[in-house]
């Protein structure tokens, strides 16, 4: 599978090493330029793109950046990407440690569903609560006890199915957890963010999630 991945971070940089060790044909982008991601080209043989150049072709994008930084991505960032290529979101609303204020998230809009009205392009939100790290050291073969789980929400099931498996080959199971507008489950503090959990402990988690924002994570 084709996969252009929008961010060289912790989460951009592990899904490019996973990604590329899984056989996909991975190009990466950052802020900076493709020359500044020489050693991660080295170590996976992904290749090292400019960000407007992620998309084509790319049956899946990966949309990693902070939140703050989405309004300012090049227009057409998304343009020739395969026909019904999903989008993936792994973002997160941090307004006291690095976002600043969104007045939209601040007044109830579920964060991926502000990416995606910022887009203008459905996006699927996934690898939001796991630890970076864990994308290396956690995942195990399908059926293994303490396999981890993670959710999945978004608007088309298709789409949803596709990371899923994407999911599966990287061994964690995927828990769908509803549609976009139901993304704020899986926000940062509720009970599945950052939890080590199997598939019913994230459905559980999913359910016990409550809509009020806590204070660490309001502008």
């Amino acid at each position: 599978m084709k996969i252009g991945i929008i961010g060289a971070g912790n989460i951009g940089g592990n899904l490019t090493r996973r990604f590329t060790t899984l056989g996909h044909d991975v190009s990466v982008a950052n802020s900076r330029g493709p020359e500044t991601l020489a050693e991660l080209v080295k170590e996976t043989g992904a290749t090292a793109v400019l960000a407007t150049e992620a998309a084509q072709g790319a049956e899946v994008v990966v949309i990693t950046i902070p939140e703050k930084n989405i309004p300012g991505l090049p227009a057409g960032i998304l343009d020739g990407m395969a026909a019904d290529a999903v989008v993936i979101d792994t973002g997160n609303y941090y307004p006291q440690q690095r976002d600043g204020k969104i007045e939209e998230i601040e007044n109830g809009t579920p964060e991926s569903r502000w990416v995606a009205n910022r887009l203008g392009h459905p996006v699927v939100k996934a690898f939001n609560g796991i630890y970076a790290s864990h994308l290396l050291t956690h995942g195990k073969p399908a059926g293994s006890r303490g396999r981890l789980a993670l959710p999945v929400a978004g608007d088309d099931p298709a789409a949803k199915a596709i990371v899923v498996g994407l999911l599966d080959q990287l061994g964690f199971d995927g828990v769908d957890a509803g549609g976009l507008d139901d993304s704020w489950r899986q926000q940062p503090g509720t009970p599945v963010y950052g939890a080590d959990l199997n598939a019913d402990g994230v459905r559980q988690a999913l359910a016990d999630a409550r809509p009020e924002r806590p204070t660490e994570f309001r502008g």
